[in-house]
């Protein structure tokens, strides 16, 4: 079968999304190093890596109530606006000096309280723009051109640009969310693209966040692989909160090293992003989900009895493209089955599921590794995994009930 043109409005949504992640990339160590300079104190700082990690939690469901009330387009373009603003206005404070601790943190809560919006809409917009058939494809090449602007071209560049001058990295940030919002403006109009029904009638917002929940609670697989993704999230984010010194004092990688070591990461997100759909295609999106976690727990598997830094490296990569994998197809499953006047809430509500594990992860990875040591850690996630694995395996079926889904086979 011959794979759908994406077409003119996902290549512009494809470029405000790779311009937008290279400017995150510049941003959030540029804010760590700024802090430093500031205080060196650790929770002070830790305080502003808390500050943009705590508004998806708090507004992550409101968000997705506007994303489906709000033409998506605009909403999307005046958050890049107001974003832009944001960024510009906070390096005029670090080139005049005028940093504080509390600039920092608000800077860094007003930006992720935005971007709980901005994410909504992305999700929703997304299916207006693409065929059915090509979501997976289009969520892998979005996957991929984030990681590529984020792992291989912002984060290397946002030290070189400290160094320059503390303020140049925010500038360069503030110029690419006003160069997305503009590109996102390009994009088609509602009556040709597509949106959220504009009579839609509207109730209480926590009405309209619970009519969300239900839903996503309503259908079977959906609200399963919710599930099998917050559990997975539990497993990631305890080996990510320890890789650093996994990586040095069980696999033996060299300081210098350790940069490269942490590309293979990024090359196997950029290999999976760019395969998913292919995946998808052969075997369908809910059999590919299972596969993938079986996967990830053979090369879970592995880099935990890994001791070299070549086998753990390729067994970090195989592990990455299972999780870039796993996100691509399952938004895609989600846009493809959830009504358009429902994707934002759905979609910021799975967000939620998978966001509440995650730093009880970290937590828990933490804990135990200063009193066992880091090797257990590795192989907990591993068992988890398998665990995930067993229960997908098990629970997760093709099928879903009529009456809710929109279109389409698993």
């Amino acid at each position: 079968m011959t794979p759908s043109v994406l077409g003119r409005d996902f290549r512009l949504l494809w470029s405000a999304a790779v311009s937008s992640r290279f400017g995150d990339a510049l941003r959030t160590p540029a804010l760590a190093l700024l802090a430093a300079t500031v205080t060196r104190d650790p929770r002070v700082i830790a305080a502003v890596t808390v500050a943009g990690q705590v508004p998806p939690l708090l507004f992550g469901l409101l968000g997705g109530v506007y994303a489906d009330r709000w033409d998506r387009r605009r909403t999307m373009a005046l958050v890049d606006g107001v974003r832009a603003a944001v960024v510009a206005a906070l390096a005029v404070v670090v080139a005049l000096n005028q940093v504080s601790v509390l600039v920092l943190l608000v800077a860094a809560f007003v930006l992720a309280a935005l971007g709980t919006l901005f994410d909504s809409a992305s999700f929703a917009l997304l299916p207006a723009l693409v065929p059915p058939d090509a979501l997976p494809r289009a969520n892998g090449r979005l996957q991929a051109g984030s990681a590529v602007a984020g792992g291989f071209l912002g984060a290397p560049a946002a030290g070189v640009l400290f160094a320059v001058a503390p303020a140049v990295p925010f500038a360069v940030d503030a110029v690419t969310f006003a160069a997305a919002a503009l590109l996102v403006l390009a994009l088609s109009p509602p009556a040709a693209a597509g949106g959220p029904g504009a009579a839609r009638p509207r109730g209480a917002v926590w009405s309209e966040i619970g009519a969300g929940l239900r839903w996503l609670r309503a259908h079977r697989t959906l609200w399963r692989v919710t599930l099998l993704a917050a559990a997975s999230n539990l497993a990631i984010s305890g080996i990510m909160a320890v890789l650093v010194l996994y990586a040095l004092d069980v696999l033996r990688v060299p300081p210098a090293g350790y940069g490269l070591f942490a590309a293979a990461a990024i090359l196997g997100g950029v290999a999976g992003a760019l395969g998913a759909a292919r995946l998808a295609a052969s075997l369908g999106t809910v059999a590919a989900l299972r596969a993938v976690l079986a996967a990830q727990t053979v090369a879970l598997t592995g880099f935990a009895l890994a001791r070299h830094p070549v086998p753990g490296g390729i067994a970090l990569a195989v592990f990455a493209a299972g999780t870039v994998v796993w996100n691509s197809l399952s938004a895609s499953y989600g846009q493809r089955h959830v009504p358009s006047e429902l994707l934002g809430r759905v979609g910021a509500a799975q967000r939620m599921v998978g966001l509440l594990t995650a730093p009880l992860g970290a937590a828990l990875a933490g804990l135990a590794a200063a009193a066992y040591g880091t090797v257990p850690v590795a192989g907990a996630a591993a068992g988890t995994f398998a665990l995930v694995t067993l229960v997908a395996w098990r629970t997760l079926r093709p099928a879903a009930p009529a009456v809710l889904s929109r279109s389409g086979a698993a």
